[in-house]
């Protein structure tokens, strides 16, 4: 029986890894970490209301806990709130994660830290876990640090970087690209999409997947997870609009330029997934497919 912590239990990929890990609750004893109340519909797990970047209560209840592995699942994630609150960003992406590593480092816990494809400066694409990171938004150096923090501490981890993370749970909080183009556009809503960003987007019960193997395989480096398949972001709506059944005409092509965003973003980021493949007998798939399974779970 393994003890899991996931910390920020209540987001997109901390509920999809509670569903996922309570399928097995002979292998799994799971443990959620989250501020506020439980917003899952299930209580069949253990769940702690706690400000992650409170070091003395995040270490009573771990010291309590005495967990095998943690998952840090919590993060800012907002590019463009990351500029405008750039204290907060740090206390959550990069403090937290520094308590946590040495909780680790203290009690021998295996630590995985979920990372971003905006470490990266979008010069190239395809990028290897070997790559060199050039950041271009405080986000994206934020979670940079983190790793870096990570990889120092002396602990055995996992860093999983990941694309465009979408899906669905309860009580979601903060939408995510495929829920609100879907939503605008049932809504008849014209909406403006970059067409000169590119990305590999990923279906969050694959991140989840990929979570739970890192688990079960014990393994330790840095892992690249998305769709196998590279898309500009304008591509992507009109998969979304193709899937759902929605007007593409809705969807006007922009440049990232005109768009003017405050967060600087990487013009083309995408991974090289031969790792994942190979280590963690993961096969990827398109968007397509994995949005064809999220609409699945909406029906």
């Amino acid at each position: 029986m393994k003890k899991i912590v996931i910390t920020g239990s209540n987001g997109l990929l901390g509920q999809t890894l509670v569903n996922l890990l309570m399928k097995e609750p002979e292998n799994y004893s799971v443990f959620g970490l989250s501020k506020g109340d439980n917003r899952m519909n299930r209580n069949d797990f253990l769940y702690y209301d706690i400000d992650i970047t409170n070091h003395a209560q995040l270490e009573e209840c771990i010291s309590y806990i005495q967990p095998s592995f943690i998952i840090n699942t919590a993060a800012m994630t907002n590019v463009d709130t990351c500029e405008i609150k750039p204290k907060e960003c740090n206390n959550l992406n990069i403090e937290a994660v520094k308590y946590l590593t040495q909780i680790c480092a203290k009690l021998n816990i295996h630590f995985i830290q979920i990372s971003t494809d905006f470490i990266f400066d979008g010069s190239k694409g395809f990028y290897k876990e070997t790559d060199l990171p050039n950041p271009l938004s405080i986000y994206g150096h934020s979670k940079l640090k983190a790793e870096n923090i990570v990889k120092n501490s002396g602990v055995n981890f996992s860093i999983l970087r990941t694309i465009l993370v979408y899906g669905k749970v309860v009580n979601l909080k903060r939408n995510n690209i495929v829920l609100w183009v879907k939503d605008m556009l049932e809504n008849n809503k014209e909406i403006s999409i970059v067409d000169d960003q590119f990305r590999m987007p990923t279906y969050v019960e694959d991140l989840a997947m990929v979570c739970k193997l890192s688990i079960d395989k014990n393994t330790k480096g840095i892992y690249h997870v998305s769709s196998n398949e590279l898309l500009s972001v304008f591509e992507i709506a009109n998969q979304i609009a193709t899937v759902f059944g929605l007007n593409k005409k809705l969807i006007k092509p922009i440049s990232s330029e005109t768009l003017n965003q405050k967060a600087i973003r990487p013009p083309n980021t995408g991974f090289n997934l031969f790792k994942i493949r190979r280590d963690l007998e993961f096969q990827p798939t398109s968007f397509l497919e994995g949005l064809k399974r999220f609409k699945q779970t909406l029906i």
